[in-house]
């Protein structure tokens, strides 16, 4: 399975494992499953540290750190496209993003955010 990892679900597993459900603990560490983060996501996880937020002693180096290993996923006008075209319940253009990367490359959304599961074509992963 290809995993998209949503911000909070990469901030927790490589901050507070505690935080992550077992399916989705089983799934992260399977190592058939490839995992992709994408800039969208690093972008908001500097932003929330920048806002004290989240406090790491190196926000960048943890970012370049907590990203080894992952598949960096594009983010092309096509992704941009389509996550504009979304029916969300809400406008976070984060999450726009986001569902719009796990739709044009057919990745798993990894979340718990209630608002970016059942998306109808899009697969999603919940950390429940």
């Amino acid at each position: 399975m290809n995993l998209l990892l949503d911000t909070h679900i990469w901030i927790w597993a490589k901050s507070d494992a505690t935080r992550i459900g077992k399916r989705v603990a089983q799934e992260l560490s399977n190592r058939n499953n490839e995992l992709w983060i994408s800039p969208v996501s690093v972008w908001e996880a500097l932003a929330l540290m920048q806002k004290g937020r989240i406090r790491m002693a190196n926000p960048f180096l943890w970012v370049e750190r907590a990203a080894e290993q992952m598949r960096e996923a594009p983010l092309t006008n096509e992704i941009v496209r389509v996550g504009l075209s979304l029916n969300l319940p809400h406008a976070d253009p984060a999450d726009r993003f986001l569902a719009g990367t796990a739709k044009v490359l057919n990745l798993t959304l990894v979340t718990a955010d209630r608002r970016l599961l059942g998306l109808g074509d899009i697969s999603s992963l919940s950390n429940d």
